[in-house]
């Protein structure tokens, strides 16, 4: 799926969600200022915090970071903080998020990309992430094959995609909404990776050896409920989209069964994405 909306209306809408996720996603990958690695053969998270625990697998010193489909740059940014713009590449499919990123990342190398089809040869990183990116791919499996192919043996692979099926997705309360209100309203819950253990499956249909699953959970304050509303007006995504669709009345009424939902004042956004990391042979 493309994200034909600026990157100021996806900051506004998912950056609140996926810039504390990516600190999160990185420390799984075992991203630290010069090192990569993934410690041992599991991979436990709960709530805020990230623990990977055994052996390490990795680099120091020269490694090479790729981000894969990195929107406006959100990820990349946390790459970029860890091990500069020098360590760093992205690709996304997007124009106006490539040029959103360049701009936001003067010395990274940003290429307009899909992720079933890298610009990159063998074995080129040490590690890639796809943060947000897998259910939105053309081809989940070939996108991850892809990410295995341009990593280094004993590298890693590193994706996550929230939990839609499982109703613990940012956009939870909108889409419940969405379900009262047209029961047979296509939502999210049918994407590829959202549901538990389908990421690890997909990584495995890859290729991927030695995946390890968990989930990664941020907590997100909002000011209240107009602030919540108005970013679903963008556009953005297949909430958007779905609002986008709408009759002035039928859009009138959602927004009445998404406040029911939510408390009066301000309040916090659990979130939580399903998390997977391999490592190629």
């Amino acid at each position: 799926m493309s994200f034909n909306v600026s990157a100021d209306a996806y900051l506004r809408f998912m950056g609140r969600y996926s810039e504390p996720l990516a600190a999160q996603f990185a420390d799984l990958a075992g991203v630290r200022g010069g090192q990569v690695g993934v410690r041992g053969g599991q991979a436990g998270v709960r709530g805020d915090q990230v623990g990977v625990r055994g052996g390490q697998a990795g680099v120091r010193g020269d490694q090479r970071l790729l981000d894969v489909g990195c929107g406006p740059g959100a990820l990349t940014a946390e790459l970029v903080g860890r091990a500069g713009p020098e360590a760093v590449s992205a690709v996304e499919p997007s124009g106006m998020f490539v040029a959103a990123a360049r701009e936001r990342l003067p010395g990274v190398d940003i290429r307009q990309a899909a992720a079933e089809r890298l610009p990159f040869g063998d074995a080129a990183f040490d590690a890639a992430l796809a943060q947000l990116v897998v259910h939105f791919m053309a081809d989940p499996v070939a996108g991850l094959r892809e990410m295995g192919r341009v990593t280094r043996p004993g590298g890693v692979v590193a994706a996550c995609v929230w939990d839609h099926a499982g109703g613990r997705g940012p956009l939870s309360a909108f889409w419940q909404a969405v379900r009262e209100l047209d029961p047979g309203a296509d939502d999210e819950s049918n994407l590829a990776g959202v549901r538990e253990g389908h990421l690890a499956e997909l990584f495995a249909q890859a290729g991927l050896d030695a995946v390890q699953g968990t989930t990664l959970t941020v907590q997100v304050h909002q000011a209240g409920f107009e602030s919540w509303w108005e970013t679903f007006t963008l556009g953005v995504g297949p909430a958007g989209a779905y609002l986008a669709s709408l009759t002035a009345a039928r859009r009138d009424e959602l927004r009445e069964l998404c406040r029911r939902q939510l408390p009066e004042g301000p309040f916090e956004v659990s979130a939580t994405a399903w998390a997977a990391t391999a490592r190629p042979k």
